[in-house]
């Protein structure tokens, strides 16, 4: 483990939130799917399960994909802001059988504000310690979709198996067009 347990999962969550905003569909098109998205990233709390409330986390996804974009000083400012706004102060917390980490909202403040604290704590910790290198743009040509690399030697290239497993097919024909001339 490179990071905290939630420093990780709140890193992974934000990722995956930014690659429900798609070029070619919607990742989030109903209530239902930010249902799934709550379980699949085990978010706890308050949960409302309204529009309003899936139209609250969808307006998050351009402010977090600008971090995947930004300079150092400008992550740092869209943090603070997120903080600010969101009136975070952490404190350690454990529930559920987790171990101690940090909350810096009321598990019932709503969901799009512990998604943007949860974002902005983890993302905090990677500028302090020097590693936003770790977030980075899928490597693939045809995919936007923005990555968080934990591995511990830096390795990871694509948002996901089907982008990596296409970039070996085109490797591999070329290789292969190239050894028949």
């Amino acid at each position: 483990m490179l990071f905290a347990h939630d420093t990780e999962c709140a890193l992974i969550s934000a990722a995956a939130l930014v690659n429900t905003d798609g070029r070619d569909a919607e990742g989030l098109p109903d209530v239902a799917a930010l249902d799934e998205f709550f379980v699949a990233h085990t978010y706890t709390g308050r949960h409302e399960h309204t529009q309003a409330e899936l139209a609250a986390v969808r307006q998050l996804r351009p402010r977090l994909r600008r971090v995947w974009h930004a300079d150092t000083d400008e992550i740092v400012a869209i943090v603070n802001g997120l903080l600010r706004e969101n009136q975070a102060l952490p404190q350690l917390i454990t529930h559920d059988d987790e171990p101690y980490h940090f909350h810096a909202v009321p598990r019932d403040a709503p969901l799009a504000t512990r998604i943007a604290v949860e974002a902005a704590m983890a993302l905090a910790d990677l500028v302090r310690s020097e590693e936003l290198g770790r977030l980075r743009i899928c490597d693939h040509p045809d995919c936007d979709n923005v990555l968080v690399d934990l591995s511990k030697n830096r390795s990871r290239r694509f948002c996901d198996a089907t982008c990596g497993n296409r970039a070996a097919v085109t490797a591999y024909r070329a290789r292969k067009a190239a050894a028949r001339t």
